[in-house]
């Protein structure tokens, strides 16, 4: 029971950074590779407010939120926007973007060497033992789940309350036919790749609060979020909180049960099943 009580806690700061990616790839059509650094960046800020400002990290993320809103936005209309216009097809825009993020991870990466270095960085939030079920956790895990959990919901609400979340929703479907009925695609495209960067930076921030984390750590949560984006279904924001829950709890179990450092291989295994017996993802129909 504390594996998985452990494991859907994991899963559900997991949860928010794949679904940064899932509306950047789902409705942008960006595969954003330097989402991981949006992640670690947002670790660093966190940190820095905490233990230079004093500022409670879940207040913080109130800043750090629009900030990377703000940041991605400018990131697309000045990196991605020109090769958005310039790509004939899908296909050649995804391999632009997906080199052009690439190139965006390393320098992100090298910014954040520079400016902290190669060493382990943490604090202490809330780090005392809170019991669920006769079971001790620590608090500090459980706030973050909780602050994921709603910031999710608010987003669910967004997408399939609002009228500019319908519109999203639209251009994830089909974008040709979106335009049909007035709505602004590149805008659209252009919101939910800044939208999935702020959640990204919230999620970070929510991790940063139980999680020792470096400057080089970026790359392994942007392969974590595009296992759970696949495991999901591409656009599915349901299907991509399933998939981190499961992904968490299954880390745990692999992590309490056989070797802390078989984690990352079973997520490569729970991939590679997914794409054998539902390529679609969890949710998704087979196409006709």
């Amino acid at each position: 029971m504390q594996i998985l009580v452990t494991g859907l806690l994991l899963g559900g700061t997991y949860a928010l950074i794949a679904l940064g990616l899932t509306l950047q790839y789902g409705v942008a059509r960006i595969m954003n590779l330097a989402n991981g650094e949006t992640l670690v960046a947002a670790c660093f800020v966190a940190f820095w407010l905490f233990t230079v400002v004093e500022v409670n990290p879940l207040i913080g993320m109130l800043a750090i939120a629009p900030i990377a809103l703000a940041l991605n936005w400018l990131i697309y209309a000045g990196l991605m926007q020109p090769l958005v216009r310039r790509a004939k097809n899908r296909g050649m825009l995804e391999v632009d973007t997906i080199l052009a993020t690439f190139g965006l991870l390393f320098l992100f990466q090298g910014l954040m060497l520079l400016g902290f270095g190669g060493g382990y960085f943490s604090y202490k939030f809330l780090a005392e033992p809170f019991l669920i079920l006769g079971d001790s956790y620590g608090l500090n895990r459980v706030v973050a789940f909780i602050a994921a959990a709603s910031v999710a919901a608010l987003l669910y609400l967004f997408l399939y309350c609002t009228r500019y979340g319908t519109a999203i929703r639209a251009v994830a479907v089909d974008p040709t036919s979106a335009q049909l009925v007035a709505i602004d695609v590149p805008r659209m495209a252009g919101f939910a790749f800044a939208l999935g960067g702020a959640l990204t930076a919230c999620g970070g921030t929510l991790l940063s609060t139980f999680y020792t984390f470096n400057a080089s750590m970026g790359v392994i949560f942007t392969m974590k979020a595009l296992i759970i984006v696949i495991m999901g279904g591409v656009g599915d924001v349901r299907g991509a909180t399933i998939a981190a829950l499961i992904l968490g709890v299954a880390e745990t179990t692999v992590a309490s049960l056989i070797d802390p450092g078989l984690t990352l291989a079973t997520n490569y295994a729970l991939f590679i099943l997914v794409l054998l017996f539902r390529p679609q993802g969890i949710l998704g129909r087979a196409s006709a």
